[in-house]
C-alpha cells in the first residue's frame, strides 16, 4: 500500500529514557483511509481516521491537522490528506517530548527538540495550539507524577496559567478527567501532580475540596509537618512507595477532606472531621464519576481512619463494633484495603514515614478471630435454647466479642500512631502517641 509509517508519541520518549513502551502508536504519512481499508485495516476513528493493524492490534492514524472549533476536549475539526506532512502532524501534539518520530530504518524525525528536552528533564509545550485542549494540562501534571525530576519550562507554566484563566479547564468531562487524576495517582510521585495542578489554579477548579487543605494547621504533636495538604501529599507518596492499588489511593486523597471545613476558630484541633471528609467524598466521587470500588473504601477510610488509628485502646466488643462499621465481616478482603489506607496516613508525616504501623497487624488477627467463629453453630445453640430473631444475633455477637477477648489475651498495649481523639460509638479514649 502507499504511504510511509513512523511510529510516534510515547513509544519513541520512551525508548531514548531507556524504559520499555508498553504500546506502540503509528502516523501514516502519504495515505489514505480508502488504501488502510484495501489493506485490511480496521477503521475505530469516529471523528478522525485511526485504524488497528489487521495483526498486531496497533493502533495506526493517518497524518493530519486539526484546528479548534468549539470549547474543551471535543471542540476539534481534523484534516487528514496524503498531502499532509509528518512535521505538520507532529506539530499538532502537546509536548516536545511527544512530538518525535522514528522511521523503518531507526531514523529519528525530532523537528521540535524534543530529545534535547529530555535529556534536560524539561517539558515543554510545542506550541500555541497546546492551550486548545485542556486534558493536556493534566496530561502533563500526571507524566510530572511518572517523572518527578523533570521541571516544566516557564513558557509552559504560563500557559498552563493561561488555560486555567481563560476556563478551558472548566470544559473538561468528567471521563477524561478521572482518567488522568486515576494515571496519575497510579504514578511513581502522586503528589507532583497536585502541585503542578495547584500552580497553575487547575487544582482549586477541579478538586477545591483538596485545594483548601493547604495553610491549614494540624497538631504538630501529632503531625510534624502541620500543614495538612502537605500532610496529604506525603500519604499520596506513602501509598505509592507501598505499592497500594487504585482504591487505596484514591481514599488516601479525599480521607481528610473534612478539615478543610473546620472553622479557623477550632484550629489546629478537627473534632468531627470523619463525617465531613465522607460527606465530601462522596461529592467528588460524583462528580467526576469516580469507579463505585474506590468510592466505597474512600467512604469507609474517611469516617473510621481516627478510629483505626487508635484501636490499641478499644476493647473487644468495641473492636467488634468497628468490624461491624467498616463491613470487615462481609468484606475482609477490601478491610485489607482499609488498614493499608490507614498505614499510609499514619506514615505521611515529616520524620515518621518509617516508623511501625502494628494496628495493620492487630486488626487483621482481631478479624480473624471474629470470622473464625462458627455463626451456625451458635445460631442453632440459641435455637435450641428456644431463642429467636434478635437473640440469635445477640448470641453471634457476644460469641464473636468473646472470640476476640480471647485474642487479646495479653492486652492491646497503647499505640504510638500520633493519631488524633475523634468522637464515635467506641468508648472515650487518650489520642495514642
Amino acid at each position: 500500500m502507499t504511504g510511509t509509517f513512523y511510529v510516534v508519541g510515547g513509544a519513541v520518549r520512551d525508548a531514548l529514557l531507556g524504559q520499555p513502551a508498553t504500546d506502540r502508536d503509528w502516523v501514516v504519512v502519504g495515505s489514505t483511509p480508502q488504501a488502510l481499508l484495501d489493506a485490511g485495516y480496521k477503521p475505530v476513528g469516529r471523528d478522525f481516521p485511526v485504524f488497528l493493524h489487521p495483526e498486531t492490534g496497533e493502533e495506526v492514524a493517518l497524518a493530519r491537522t486539526e484546528r479548534k472549533s468549539a470549547p474543551g476536549y471535543h471542540g476539534f475539526s481534523f484534516h487528514a490528506a496524503p498531502d499532509v506532512t509528518l512535521e505538520q502532524d507532529l506539530a499538532r501534539r502537546d509536548l516536545t517530548i511527544n512530538a518525535m518520530a522514528q522511521a523503518a530504518d531507526g531514523t529519528l524525525v525530532d523537528p521540535f527538540g524534543g530529545r534535547r528536552d529530555l535529556q534536560a528533564r524539561v517539558f515543554r509545550h510545542v506550541g500555541p495550539a497546546f492551550v486548545e485542549d485542556p486534558v493536556r494540562l493534566l496530561r502533563l501534571a500526571r507524566l510530572a507524577a511518572r517523572w518527578p525530576d523533570f521541571t516544566i519550562a516557564p513558557e509552559t507554566a504560563a500557559l498552563l496559567e493561561h488555560m486555567v484563566d481563560g476556563g478551558e479547564v472548566d470544559h473538561l468531562v468528567p471521563e477524561r478527567v478521572w482518567q488522568e487524576l486515576s494515571r496519575g495517582l497510579m504514578e511513581v510521585r502522586p503528589s507532583r501532580m497536585f502541585y503542578v495542578l495547584r500552580g497553575c489554579g487547575a487544582l482549586a477548579r477541579l478538586l477545591p475540596e483538596v485545594d483548601r487543605l493547604w495553610g491549614v494547621p494540624q497538631p504538630p504533636e501529632h503531625h510534624p509537618e502541620v500543614d495538612t495538604g502537605l500532610h496529604l501529599m506525603l500519604v499520596l507518596d506513602q501509598a505509592a512507595a507501598l505499592q497500594a492499588p487504585l482504591p487505596v489511593r484514591y481514599a488516601c486523597l479525599v480521607h481528610d477532606l473534612g478539615k478543610g471545613t473546620t472553622p479557623p476558630a477550632e484550629w489546629p484541633r478537627h473534632i468531627g472531621h470523619e463525617v465531613r471528609s465522607a460527606h465530601l467524598a462522596r461529592r467528588v466521587g460524583e462528580r467526576w464519576r469516580v469507579p463505585g470500588d474506590c468510592r466505597e473504601l474512600a467512604d469507609v477510610v474517611a469516617r473510621e481512619h481516627g478510629n483505626i488509628h487508635r484501636s490499641g485502646t478499644l476493647g473487644a466488643a468495641a473492636l467488634l463494633r468497628l468490624l461491624e462499621r467498616c463491613d470487615a465481616l462481609r468484606r475482609p478482603e477490601r478491610f485489607e484495603q482499609v488498614l493499608l489506607a490507614c498505614a499510609c496516613d499514619a506514615r505521611g508525616r515529616t520524620g515518621l514515614e518509617d516508623r511501625p504501623y502494628p494496628q495493620r497487624a492487630r486488626l487483621a488477627a482481631v478479624l480473624r478471630d471474629a470470622l473464625a467463629v462458627d455463626t451456625a453453630a451458635v445460631a442453632a445453640a440459641a435455637a435450641e435454647r428456644a431463642q429467636r430473631g434478635p437473640d440469635i444475633g445477640a448470641a453471634v455477637q457476644a460469641a464473636r466479642t468473646a472470640a476476640i477477648a480471647a485474642g487479646l489475651t495479653v492486652g492491646l498495649a497503647e499505640l504510638g500512631d500520633g493519631a488524633e481523639p475523634v468522637r464515635s460509638a467506641a468508648p472515650p479514649a487518650p489520642p495514642a502517641g
